[in-house]
This record gives C-alpha cells, sequence and structure tokens, in this order.
C-alpha cells in the first residue's frame, strides 16, 4: 500500500496540475462560459499537446524526489545543497545553457520543456546562490515552493525542516516556506495511514509553533471552517484566495481535499475556480493521490497523463530509496 499512496501522491500532483494547467488563468466566470456549468472536467488542450500536459509544478516535484535521492546516496542525512542542485538540473531545462547533467532525469525529453516558470524561481537559481531561511533571496511568499515539496514528506519520517529548507531555497518569505513544511508533515501523515483531518490537524500543528506562522494557520484554520460550513463550491473555494501566494495556496487544497467524495470530486474541485489552478489542482492531487493511493485516480487520467512511466519510475524509486532502503545505481543518481 506505501507503493500506492507513493504513485497516487506524484501522479495525482501530476494530474491535478494538468487539469488545472489550461485555466490557469482565466476567471471562474469565463471557466464556465467557455466550458459550461460544470466547467473542466477532464483534460484539455494545452503546451501543444491534446491534453495531459503539466506544468513546471510536476517537472519541480521530480527534481525535488531526484535531490533527495541524491542526497541519500551520498548519506543517511538530508541535506538542502543536494536539492538546490537538483533545481539548479531542473533550471537547465527552461534555460539551457551548459552545467553537469548527470544523473537520468535531466535526459529525460518529456521534462526538457518550457512550461510557465515561475519568476521567483528562475530568478532566485539563476542568482547562483542557495537561499535559506537566514539567508533570504527576496520577500516571495509565493506558492512555487510549496507545490514542489509533497516528495519530501513521502521520504522522511521527520519532514518539516528539510521541506521548510527546499522551499526557502527559492521563496524567502516565512509564509512561502513554512506551508511548505505543513504540507510535507500532511502528506506522511496520510502517507502513514493517518485520515485526512488529523493528518491536516498534524501539518497545523508543526507549523504552529514557528515565528511568523500566522498567516498560514490563520489559512489553514479558514479552510478547516470552510470545510463544514455548507455545500462544497468553487465560491468557497475562492473564498480561501486565488492561490498565487503559498498559504492560500494549501489552504484551498485543503480545503478541496477535505470535502472531497472521492479523487476525481475532489481534484476538479480544485481547479475550477479564478487564480492558480494548476498548482491548487496539483497540490489537491497530491493530498488525495497519498490519502486514496494510485487506484483512486481514474484510468483514464492515469492513461492520458504527460510522461505517465517516468512519473511512476520516480515514485518507484522513492520507495526503493527510502521504504526499502536499496541504493539505486550511481549512473541514474549520482550521489550529491
Amino acid at each position: 500500500m506505501t507503493l500506492s499512496k507513493i504513485r497516487g501522491c506524484l501522479l495525482g500532483g501530476a494530474i491535478g496540475d494538468a487539469l488545472g494547467a489550461p485555466v490557469e488563468f482565466w476567471s471562474l466566470a469565463q471557466i464556465r462560459r467557455e466550458l459550461g456549468d460544470p466547467g473542466v472536467t477532464g483534460f484539455l488542450p494545452a503546451y501543444g499537446l491534446a491534453g495531459g500536459a503539466f506544468t513546471d509544478d510536476t517537472q519541480m516535484t521530480l527534481f525535488t524526489a531526484e535531490g533527495l535521492i541524491r542526497a541519500r546516496q551520498q548519506s543517511s542525512e538530508i541535506s538542502t545543497p543536494p536539492i538546490w542542485r537538483a533545481y539548479l538540473r531542473w533550471l537547465q531545462t527552461q534555460d539551457g545553457g551548459t552545467g553537469e547533467l548527470d544523473g537520468w532525469l535531466i535526459q529525460a525529453p518529456e521534462l526538457n520543456h518550457h512550461r510557465a516558470p515561475g519568476n521567483t524561481c528562475l530568478t532566485a537559481l539563476r542568482s547562483g546562490r542557495m537561499g535559506t531561511v537566514s539567508s533570504s533571496l527576496n520577500d516571495s511568499k509565493g506558492c512555487g515552493g510549496v507545490m514542489r515539496v509533497a516528495p519530501v514528506g513521502l521520504a522522511l519520517p521527520d519532514p518539516f525542516q528539510v521541506a521548510v529548507d527546499a522551499c526557502a531555497i527559492t521563496h524567502s518569505h516565512p509564509s512561502g516556506y513554512l506551508a511548505g513544511g505543513a504540507l510535507a508533515v500532511i502528506i506522511r501523515s496520510l502517507l502513514d495511514g493517518v485520515p485526512m483531518r488529523a493528518s491536516i490537524d498534524a501539518g497545523f500543528e508543526a507549523v504552529a509553533g514557528e515565528p511568523l506562522a500566522e498567516e498560514v494557520t490563520e489559512a489553514l484554520e479558514a479552510a478547516i471552517y470552510a470545510s463544514s460550513a455548507g455545500v462544497p463550491s468553487a465560491e468557497t473555494v475562492e473564498s480561501l484566495g486565488a492561490g498565487w501566494v503559498a498559504e492560500e495556496a494549501l489552504a484551498m487544497s485543503v480545503y478541496c481535499a477535505l470535502v472531497a467524495e472521492d479523487f476525481r470530486h475532489g481534484v476538479l474541485l480544485a481547479v475550477n475556480h479564478s487564480g492558480d489552478a494548476d498548482s491548487t489542482g496539483s497540490i489537491t492531487g497530491q493530498l488525495l493521490g497519498t490519502a486514496l493511493g494510485v487506484e483512486a485516480i481514474p484510468d483514464e487520467w492515469v492513461a492520458g497523463i504527460e510522461a505517465r512511466e517516468l512519473i511512476e519510475q520516480v515514485a518507484d524509486d522513492l520507495h526503493t530509496r527510502f521504504v526499502l532502503d536499496r541504493s539505486l545505481p550511481e549512473d541514474r543518481y549520482p550521489p550529491g
């Protein structure tokens, strides 16, 4: 069941991302005008593909997983620099340029596409300096950190600080990195079989004692309250924000996961709103995919997602390295 949950997280996140990508900059009114009242119900064309194309959210999630694996190949202690170097490899898939192209993920043709990457991530990584909690690069709390750190929760039994540090590589505002720490704890709890509401409570508790956590805790409180107030709706999703900043993206996704009848219902709720639909779709897909396992994801979405085999391989490699504690071939995952 653990492998099913890990696959569910990565595939679910990619599917939510791909469902939201074509309408990321649409208003709810435009979604309903163009697609009818139900809005998005399946994959739509994007990035030159007929459907199922994901964005930088999934690209960076996969490179987070690679960074974690390569860190573990080097040491039993997970440090942030290997994750930073993984993001620098991702940057080359967007920018081109020269640099070390070791490992297998950067060689994958499916990932070497410019998929509307966030300016904060690009600027921070181009700086040549690794951001940390104590060494700021900017004052951004955009959702580009939280949307990519679910693999930390899949890999580590105590993921909060590593997820925070992984977000702080590019996003220096406390809400930008604390939201990522909370998500990683929620993902870990779900992987361990804890129910959704109790897992969200664990994420809340992990972040609540941190300095400057008020925006994240207030956003989570609002999401939990909204989940018990009335019939789930796009309007309620929008009452929690637009998803461009980290605490809003997390809160909107938590709400959709709490009220979801099943994977399909929750993820479609997460992409039909005025805002960052691919990121809220991705995070909601990660939450529900981890909670329910890959078998709960509609077959047509699994079959239609871009680079399915690659995503499954990364999930399997996370399972091999962190659950089974077996080394992986160094030509695929060089240490560090």
